[in-house]
């Protein structure tokens, strides 16, 4: 018999627990169980024991939501009520989250009506905040599955409208579009561009079409947009998954009114010009019968523009109305219409593409593997499509093959192929997962195609930005080397090699890892101590190549075995917003918690990320486990940035003011007070560095070593009292003064040194 396949766990409240929209999709889907932290579960129970002799549950309850919600947004709401009332778990008992966490694990993998209702007695109290919370949570929870929908859709979509435009042959000078910080074009827009670029990189399809068509030079702006609309949904459910419920169903859908409206609009747009493109690729099908049939199938299974229009008012016509469950669901029904117009797109895009080879192999397995004539044919034509598409296609066909019969009729078995095809659209099914992850690595693999060639009148930006990037650093205390201080990518790359990337590439993003970690990683994949370094210069190579590349290197030319390799994959492919990938990594059950070097690390990282949190950088950071480079110096945390032209600096004594925050025996050491202190100095473009002692002897040693003129002194007693201590060091003369005018403090001593 065989085992049953594991199920994910999402487990909910605890102290820094994060509920995100993809974890409540997999509930809602019954792709997870449901867990409630421990710790929330002791504190209920406590509390419950002092409340008893007060209050009974006296009143019969009903947990339900509006009938025309689906399973999935029922099951959803229903996660997102769990959420907050264990948020303000004080006012309830144990048994009302443990009845709801059961209801939503009851029957995990089977089908059940579309609606959920749960019967509870409950106290005053609990009827009271049940009715404040319950709508408010359906808002919530049907927004939580746009958040994961949409995020999920986008690159998809992308990607498919790049197919068209092969199949189309359409015109795409509007995709070279750069992003040169003029103002003159959008980021997003610019960025939807450039994937397209990697993505037909090298086609001989695209450009051939007689007059440009609207509905692929507006590919950018549309789908940049889109990228738009989706980061503004995924800001607000990041709180809204996070917050317990203050203002009723009101406040919560007048909050989601705005950012959902924007994200309709987007996707009726996007819809219309996806089913523009339906057409063209329809129309461009070579052979007549494979056109006709496709045709009819098209027309009998595909939705019209009058369907988006109608879902489209139906949404805003429940906002204007204030209904506001019914508005997030009306959103989630027209983007569930603009998915399955995607997932056409994308059949009528391979059907055009791929269509006679489909024809061609099914006729030469009839005739027991005899050539037509058309193999050299069919070989070149593979090779028409862009570096980026063409393998794309090529997993999509593979896949195909793999489900279907060797000798299928293709007429006959044409609604099955097209149904096949669009599973590659549904976020439920492992098609989609490894779709997804394809399009990620070829896109991400390809950055030399889609770095720009400026022109000779842009080279006034570049000399800006390097200008802003200079003055930065020499804020922060830092000054050039004697070496150039600009140099570009390659030729740092030929003078260090691979493995010893002594680069700093300066981006808008700064990369992060951390070595012990790193090596726990390897360790818990089996790796041995003495593979550790030269398995660590492969996983680097993923920046520019595909795990499968760096794979065969990992397995053929160091000996680990596919397993463990593969087991590695699985934890470099981690990265993202540096709270959210802690708080996985650090959840219930992790291997890394387990691991005595890993934990440390994340304990450090959670110390760090924190830090930055408080300074408001943390935004320009990118928690990535594949980064592994340095090690000959990084024995804790390693850091990388990107940009378009790199520098070389190192610490130099042109530091202005030396932050010295000083810890007794019994205080926390507060990484976070310095790294506060020191971003108001630094925004008020005054060059600082912080140090952390016991004794402000060695925070003064420190300074007059670098030759620091002043320092700002944070004890205890000036922490309580909301002052700092602003220290000359050249007199050794120092006084208080209120926190709240350090800065103009500081400015004065440094003009009057001049």
């Amino acid at each position: 018999m065989a085992a049953k396949p594991q199920v994910a766990v999402v487990t909910i409240g605890g102290k820094g627990s994060s509920l995100s929209s993809a974890s409540v999709f997999s509930v809602a889907n019954k792709l997870a169980q449901v867990r409630i932290d421990s710790s929330i579960i002791d504190k209920l129970s406590s509390s419950n024991n002092s409340k008893s002799k007060n209050s009974s549950p006296s009143i019969k309850y009903r947990i339900s939501f509006p009938e025309f919600l689906t399973l999935e947004e029922c099951r959803a709401s229903l996660t997102l009520l769990l959420s907050k009332l264990l948020l303000i778990s004080s006012s309830i008992r144990v048994d009302v989250p443990n009845l709801i966490r059961e209801t939503l694990n009851s029957g995990l993998g089977t089908e059940s009506s579309s609606s959920i209702v749960v019967s509870i007695d409950v106290t005053e109290e609990e009827k009271s905040i049940l009715d404040a919370s319950l709508l408010a949570s359906a808002v919530d929870g049907v927004s939580a599955l746009l958040d994961h929908g949409a995020s999920s859709l986008s690159p998809v979509a992308e990607t498919v409208a790049a197919l068209s435009c092969e199949a189309s042959k359409g015109k795409v000078s509007a995709f070279n579009l750069v992003d040169s910080g003029d103002g003159k074009c959008l980021k997003d827009e610019a960025a939807v561009a450039s994937d397209l670029k990697v993505l037909l990189l090298g086609s001989k399809l695209t450009g051939k079409a007689a007059v440009e068509v609207n509905a692929v030079s507006h590919i950018p702006q549309l789908y940049g947009s889109f990228r738009e609309a989706i980061r503004n949904v995924h800001a607000r459910a990041r709180v809204a998954l996070n917050s317990a419920v203050s203002n009723g169903v009101s406040g919560t859908g007048k909050a989601w009114e705005t950012t959902l409206t924007a994200l309709a609009a987007v996707l009726r747009k996007l819809g219309e010009d996806s089913l523009s493109r339906v057409d063209l690729n329809v129309g461009s099908v070579g052979n007549d019968s494979l056109r006709r049939s496709l045709t009819v199938l098209v027309q009998e299974n595909f939705p019209t523009k009058d369907s988006l229009i109608s879902a489209y008012k139906l949404a805003i016509e429940a906002a204007i109305a204030e209904n506001y469950v019914e508005f997030a669901h009306n959103v989630n029904e027209l983007f569930s219409l603009v998915r399955n117009v995607v997932s056409w797109e994308m059949v009528t895009a391979v059907i055009s593409l791929k269509g006679n080879e489909l024809l061609e192999e099914a006729s030469k397995v009839e005739t027991n593997g005899v050539s037509t004539g058309t193999e050299k044919k069919n070989e070149k034509k593979k090779k028409l499509l862009g570096k980026g598409t063409e393998p794309i296609v090529q997993f999509i066909k593979d896949r195909l093959k793999s489900s279907l019969p060797d000798a299928v009729d293709v007429f006959a078995n044409f609604g099955r192929i097209a149904e096949n095809l669009r599973s590659f659209l549904d976020p439920r099914v492992p098609d989609f997962v490894d779709f997804s992850e394809k399009i990620k690595e070829i896109v991400e693999s390809n950055e030399i195609g889609r770095l720009p060639k400026l022109p000779k009148e842009q080279m006034t930006v570049r000399e800006k930005a390097f200008s802003v990037i200079t003055e930065v650093f020499k804020r922060h205390g830092a000054m050039a080397l004697d070496t150039p201080v600009f140099e570009l990518r390659e030729t740092l790359m030929g003078k260090y090699g691979e493995d010893s990337k002594l680069i700093y590439d300066l981006a808008d993003q700064v990369k992060l890892n951390h070595r012990k970690l790193l090596d726990g990683m390897l360790d818990i994949c089996g790796v041995p101590p003495e593979k550790f370094r030269t398995i660590c210069s492969s996983i680097d190579k993923l920046d520019k190549q595909s795990f499968e590349q760096v794979k065969r290197e990992m397995v053929d030319e160091k000996g680990l075995t596919a397993e463990t390799a593969d087991r590695i994959g699985s934890f470099v492919k981690e990265r993202g917003p540096p709270l959210e990938l802690l708080s996985k990594l650090k959840q219930e059950g992790s291997e890394f918690m387990k691991h005595e070097g890993s934990k440390l690390a994340l304990d450090e990282l959670d110390i760090l990320f924190n830090a930055l949190d408080k300074s408001k950088c943390i935004e320009k950071i990118v928690f990535d486990l594949s980064l592994a480079r340095g090690l000959d110096y990084y024995t804790g945390m390693i850091f990388e940035a990107v940009f378009k032209g790199t520098t070389q600096v190192i610490r130099a004594n042109e530091t202005e003011v030396l932050v010295g925050i000083v810890f007794g025996k019994d205080e926390d050491y507060d990484l976070s007070l310095a790294a506060e202190v020191v971003n108001e100095l630094w925004s008020a473009k005054i060059k600082a560095e912080y140090v952390m002692a016991k004794k402000a002897m060695k925070i003064f040693e420190r300074a007059e070593a670098s030759g620091i003129p002043f320092a700002v002194m944070v004890g205890g007693d000036e922490r309580k009292e909301g002052l700092v201590k602003v220290r000359d060091m050249k007199t050794r003369t120092e006084e208080k003064v209120p926190r709240d005018r350090m800065i103009e403090e500081v400015l004065k001593r440094l003009r009057n040194s001049c």
